[in-house]
Order: structure tokens, then sequence, then C-alpha cells
């Protein structure tokens, strides 16, 4: 099952600077956990301080010299780039996979990026990330979302399983717990994609309970 954790550093306590020194402790757990990917998804920073943090991220995922943990930058290819991040993750309306690709070759960055793409239909997302070679999709939001700022319905199961139909990685997104993870696998589902789940537990315990 691939992991992928998505960060978001307004949901630990404190102020901004004691914010960032958990969200890279977090990284840190994620890393020696062995998830798969992490997002960095810090998107209220301006350019210049997403990539201060994208380079301090960096820096804490090449500590462990033999992980194969991937870091993405959300949106900002420029700043994956600058930071010698692992690659990028698009938004549904973000530019196209191929601006990417392009931007990154003549950045003379010397690597292949990883792109991955956030869907929310199988018909059209799903199957565009797949026809311009995105490595992954994250699809959501799967379950129902409920907080004191959104009440979102979600896709559910059935429109997961036929996401998966198609021949792409798809990580399901959106209200995922220890009680439904095994119901995305089940569907299809490459793997899941969250915040709170690997934000709010000991991300060592995380990967246990969802890859045993």
């Amino acid at each position: 099952m691939l992991l992928y954790y998505i960060t978001d550093r307004t949901q630990f306590p404190g102020d901004e600077v004691s914010r960032r020194r958990l969200l890279l402790d977090k990284i840190g757990e994620a890393v020696a956990s062995g998830v798969d990917f992490i997002q960095l998804r810090e998107k209220d920073l301006a350019a210049g301080e997403l990539e201060t943090l994208a380079c301090e991220a960096v820096r804490v995922v090449q500590k462990n010299s033999r992980t194969e943990t991937r870091l993405l930058i959300n949106s900002r290819s420029d700043v994956a780039i600058a930071s010698s991040a692992d690659g990028v993750h698009l938004r549904s309306d973000d530019i196209s996979l191929r601006d990417v690709r392009s931007l990154w070759q003549r950045s003379g960055a010397g690597r292949t990026p990883v792109i991955g793409s956030s869907c929310h239909s199988p018909a059209d997302n799903v199957e565009r990330a797949r026809t311009e070679g995105a490595d992954l999709t994250v699809f959501g939001p799967v379950f129902e979302k409920n907080n004191a700022n959104t009440n979102q319905g979600g896709l559910g199961l059935e429109l997961l399983s036929h996401a998966c139909k198609i021949k792409i990685p798809v990580l399901a997104l959106g209200g995922i717990t220890f009680e439904n993870a095994r119901a995305c696998v089940d569907a299809g589902a490459s793997g899941i994609a969250a915040i709170r789940l690997f934000q709010e537990n000991e991300i060592a315990e995380v990967v246990r309970r969802l890859r045993d």
C-alpha cells in the first residue's frame, strides 16, 4: 500500500516558528517510518517562504540516505526545482504536465521529476492524468468531510473503483481513517493520502496498522 502524507503546519500548536519545527519533525518521522510520498502543501506561504521551508524539508528527507520517500511540492514547480525536491503535485486546474516537464528540463535540474495530479472524476481527471504521463493521481474526496469549515459529501467507493480501472496508480483521499483505508484498497486504490491520519498519530504506528 502506497502512503502519501500531505502536510498542513497550521494544524500544529504554537506560533509560526513552533509550527514549522513540528512540521519538519513530522516529516522526519514520516521518512523514518517508510512513507512513500510527502506533499508539502503549505498554500498560504509566499514563494520565498515556501522555498525556504522546502529546502529545510529536503534536508530532512536526505538525512536518511537510504530513504525512498519522495518529497513533492504542491503546485509550485519553480519552488520544487529551486529546492531540489523530487517533484511536484498539480491541482486539477494547474499548468499541464507537459509544461512542468519542459520547465524541469530547461532548468537543468538533471533529474526526472515525480508528478502527481489531483483528480475528482474518473472519466476526465484520471484519464487525462494518465494520458499526459502523470506518475500517480490523488482521487477524492472519497468519504464525507465534516468540520467547522466544510460539510462536503464524498465521491464514494464506487467512483473510486471506476477511477482505479484506469492504468495509473490512484491514491484515495478525503476522510481516510484506519477503519476505511482497507476498503479503498479493496476498491482498487494503490494506497491512501491523508493529512490528519499522519499528523494526529505516530506515523510508525500508522504505517504498521495500514500495511499489516
